[in-house]
């Protein structure tokens, strides 16, 4: 089952999140080690096995780099999970970091297990690409909740840094 078609005005519980992240993020991890970038990190394309286990499907935008500075800027995968500078890199930290637009995804995605909703925009909204566009570029930056453990603050100020050179991609913050 994928984490997106679950009903998510049930929010998921804090150690439930924890264990989400550490598995995508170990998934991660061992990807970029292979100089391989998902390109579309998103609840429904996280998949929950009836063990526990999360698993990283959907490879049908991801990209293998060649190089360190292999460019891969494009509007490939879901615009609502793309970083900022995957729409506009000269604003959002210059260099284009593949790894670190996918580290962005994983913290959005767990924003929304964690609030219900998708995070950038109003319950409810219906958005176009525009819309989406100015939330991620020129909005606020994503409402982390007061009530959410030091922790998973910690997580989310990690992995929603709106310029991708101070984001999480080492795999410590």
């Amino acid at each position: 089952m994928d984490l997106g078609s679950l009903n998510l005005s049930t929010r998921f519980p804090e150690p439930a999140l924890a264990e989400i992240a550490a598995q995508v993020l170990n998934g991660l991890a061992y990807l970029h080690a292979q100089k391989i970038v998902h390109r579309d990190i998103k609840p429904s394309n996280l998949l929950l096995s009836s063990s526990g286990e999360i698993k990283i499907a959907d490879f049908g935008v991801g990209k293998i780099m060649r190089r360190t500075l292999d460019p891969c800027v494009s509007y490939v995968g879901t615009c609502a999970y793309m970083s900022p500078e995957r729409f506009d890199p000269d604003r959002h930290g210059g260099n284009y970091d593949a790894y670190a637009s996918d580290v962005w995804s994983l913290g959005l995605t767990i924003l929304e297990l964690h609030l219900g909703h998708f995070p950038l925009l109003p319950m409810g909204q219906r958005p176009d690409w525009a819309t989406l566009m100015c939330a991620i570029c020129f909005g606020e930056a994503a409402g982390v909740p007061e009530a959410a453990s030091e922790e998973l603050r910690g997580l989310w100020g990690c992995c929603l840094m709106k310029e991708a050179g101070k984001r999480w991609t080492g795999w410590s913050c």
